[in-house]
């Protein structure tokens, strides 16, 4: 037991263990979640579902830009990744008569949420400490949230049979790839749907 002490006085002991835990929270860091939500008609069979195509009146810009007849940078992100995530999901890619119709909307929006409370000591000045002393305040942090809704239509009677919708934190006000890719593939993990999928 004597030799921990005599270890942890050691300047470059306490350095080293010093780096260890900083690349250790380092390497714990994830992305944002992204939350998932959707619903669909229960009456579908989505089996019978083979072939796609984009929704004819599609926007040519999600994002309300000034996008006319050419697409946005953050449309030709959708539009890759939407295309591969139907791919995997064994759908085809039909130039006349398919079976649904995808479109998509997205939107990033300036958000709020409460932060972890600290608290004010006997002077005013932010104080973390024992017996009660202070009182509690609580911050607020903003941050920007990207929502992706992709809908399901059935071609033939002009209905929509699927919505998916999702939400992450992002960090500017349109979407990067990565961001879309990470929307995208959350937001199609639930397609086809099951019932236990719906109002998750």
């Amino acid at each position: 037991m004597q030799r921990f002490p005599h270890l942890f006085s050691r300047p470059l002991a306490l350095a080293a263990i010093g780096l260890a835990l900083l690349l250790g929270s380092a390497g714990c860091a994830t992305v944002p979640r992204v939350g998932v939500t959707s619903d669909f008609d229960h009456a579908v069979n989505f089996r019978a579902y083979k072939t796609w195509a984009w929704y004819p009146e599609q926007p040519a810009d999600a994002e309300g830009g000034p996008a006319k007849g050419y697409n946005s940078f953050f449309d030709q992100r959708m539009r890759r990744s939407v295309e591969a995530e139907m791919v995997r999901k064994g759908l085809t890619k039909a130039d006349k008569n398919p079976d649904v119709y995808v479109a998509y909307s997205a939107r990033v929006e300036d958000k709020q949420r409460a932060a972890n409370p600290g608290y004010y000591g006997p002077y005013g000045y932010p104080y973390w400490g024992y017996y009660g002393l202070g009182r509690s305040y609580q911050t607020v942090q903003d941050y920007k949230a990207g929502n992706v809704i992709i809908d399901i239509v059935d071609a033939k009677r002009k209905e929509l049979v699927w919505r998916g919708y999702g939400q992450s934190q992002v960090d500017q006000q349109t979407l990067s790839e990565q961001e879309v890719n990470r929307l995208v593939t959350g937001v199609l993990g639930d397609f086809p749907p099951t019932d236990n999928t719906a109002r998750r």
